[in-house]
């Protein structure tokens, strides 16, 4: 089984997003973890955009990347430019990926509109999570 690290600045919206599917698309074939260089908590938004599309995420934890120093991981996954900065080094052969993804935690205006903004980010998230698996797995 092999063992995927997503990481973002805040471990709150997009390597949640990017958690919920990649660990749907290789159930049975990866373990997946994901972290932040800090924890803001899991985005109340990101869990209900996920659940529009019947991917439950609300058992989710906010984790710092530190706390996996332990696991050999396979591949290491960037969201966003920040967490690329600032990943600790891995005494590890991983594959490192990254895709800055826009934050759909920064969007404003009405709550329609935020919303919509999740459901923007999580569909290139989906694309992305798809495409990667469909290449490793």
């Amino acid at each position: 089984m092999k063992n995927i690290l997503v990481l973002c600045t805040g471990n709150s919206c997009r390597s949640q997003l990017a958690h919920g599917f990649l660990a749907k698309l290789t159930e049975g074939k990866a373990k997946v973890y994901s972290a932040g260089v800090e924890t803001h908590g899991v985005n109340p938004k990101a869990i209900e955009v996920m659940k529009r599309i019947g991917i439950d995420i609300s058992n989710h934890t906010s984790n710092l990347v530190d706390e996996y120093t332990d696991v050999d991981f396979d591949y290491v996954i960037t969201v966003c430019d920040n967490a690329k900065e600032r990943c600790p080094y891995f005494p590890t052969q991983a594959e490192k990926t990254h895709y800055n993804f826009p934050d759909p935690a920064k969007a404003t205006g009405t709550e329609e509109e935020i919303m919509a903004e999740f459901e923007r980010v999580r569909n290139m998230i989906q694309d992305f999570c798809e495409k990667f698996v469909a290449e490793r797995f």
